[in-house]
């Protein structure tokens, strides 16, 4: 079976990401209106670039790749542009230094090595070759910027030791998926796996339920992970450095290699024998008369915090729904406050002259605070006619 990972670009010149199995009827839903959330306001849609993959897994990590990419970066993917998408990668420190010392793209005195352009996979192109660009890589999978740790560190994985419900695996699915990690290991879960009520709880994020994998210890779950946590509340007798969700994420992007963060069963946690594993302990600030979080929580801490050290070019959030306008221009504010004042005077409401400076200033003080749009003044404009008496228009 075939996926796909998509880009499209709304009417309002913004970019949506996503994936699907069915890519003709996916995009004819977008611009039917069909497919709930940001597109649904923003039809017609057009289909930028799009890739296809081999499992769901696969184009659900490509949609996270581009999903945060920078603007330029979506551009030059749609061009495959691949030098372009290569400068985009480069971080605004690298560039700057690039600057300082006259490596300069395109620039003069460029040695014949500064002259070679790296891509993927460390192949070289020469500039110097007029008409000539960059061989083509075959998909974004070979694009590996060099911008950020955060591309090059693969996202942690969560391993669930002995977990006990299968609702609490798919909570703590859905948990994962909200903040981009996809996946997930289960070491001897206590009703099996496959478990039919897992599914439910995950609320779609069926993907991280299809490709979990099942060990029969901690050692087997974590065997090809560099960097292990262990999150616990409790103190177990074991020396180790503890450090909150918050400075593990920034460890996690810093570290080469793949990270692994365990959670225990839902009844008492992580075992001695469990944290001895891990080489640091996660914990959190919490009420020493109740500290207790369930599975899902405790996976939601430490994944939204893994989320917030994603690079803007990668960050999982979009744009909102419904963009702010900018204020309206002075002159359409003053109207709406000397109508508000015609009316005022007309009602008797200044009916103490000596105040009368004072209060308009305070009620034009009121009205300047909230910076309204021209589309918001001019529907209380409207609300001020209706309730003048004015008739409505026909």
């Amino acid at each position: 079976m075939t996926f796909w990972a998509y880009v499209v670009r709304c009417a309002d010149d913004s970019y949506y990401t996503g994936h699907t199995d069915n890519l003709e009827r996916r995009i004819g839903q977008h611009n039917l209106g069909e497919i709930s959330g940001y597109t649904q306001t923003r039809r017609p849609v057009t289909l930028m670039w799009c890739q296809d993959f081999g499992s769901r897994q696969e184009a659900l990590a490509a949609e996270f790749q581009v999903k945060g990419w920078s603007r330029r970066k979506k551009e030059a993917l749609a061009r495959e542009d691949w030098a372009d998408l290569h400068d985009a990668a480069i971080p605004p420190r690298e560039r700057a230094l690039r600057l300082r010392s006259g490596r300069t793209e395109g620039g003069e005195g460029i040695s014949s090595e500064e002259g070679k352009h790296v891509i993927s996979g460390g192949e070289t192109y020469d500039r110097s070759e007029e008409g000539k660009g960059p061989p083509s890589p075959p998909s974004v999978r070979a694009e590996r910027s060099r911008s950020t740790l955060a591309e090059e560190t693969p996202p942690p994985v969560i391993i669930l030791v002995r977990p006990q419900l299968g609702e609490n695996i798919g909570k703590a699915a859905r948990a994962m998926l909200n903040f981009g990690l996809t996946e997930m290991r289960l070491v001897s879960p206590r009703d099996g796996w496959p478990n039919p009520s897992a599914g439910p709880a995950a609320s779609g994020a069926d993907i991280v339920l299809q490709n979990a994998k099942v060990y029969d210890s901690v050692a087997a779950a974590t065997a090809n992970c560099a960097q292990i946590y262990a999150t616990t509340v409790r103190k177990r007798g074991v020396t180790k450095p503890v450090v909150t969700p918050e400075q593990a994420a920034t460890e996690i992007h810093a570290a080469p290699g793949r990270s692994a963060i365990l959670f225990g069963p839902e009844r008492s946690g992580l075992e001695t024998d469990d944290v001895a594993v891990a080489r640091t302990i996660i914990t959190v600030p919490i009420n020493p008369e109740f500290g207790s979080l369930n599975l899902a929580q405790a996976v939601i801490l430490v994944a939204y915090e893994w989320s917030k050290g994603l690079t803007a070019e990668r960050e999982l959030s979009q744009p909102s729904i419904n963009p702010i306008m900018p204020p309206a221009p002075q002159e359409e504010l003053d109207g709406m406050i000397g109508q508000l004042d015609a009316m005022l005077m007309g009602a008797g409401f200044f009916h103490l002259p000596d105040k009368m400076q004072s209060t308009r200033r305070t009620l034009r003080t009121l009205l300047t605070k909230p910076g309204w749009s021209s589309q918001e003044i001019r529907t209380l404009r409207g609300v001020l006619s209706s309730l003048a008496g004015k008739k409505p228009r026909p």
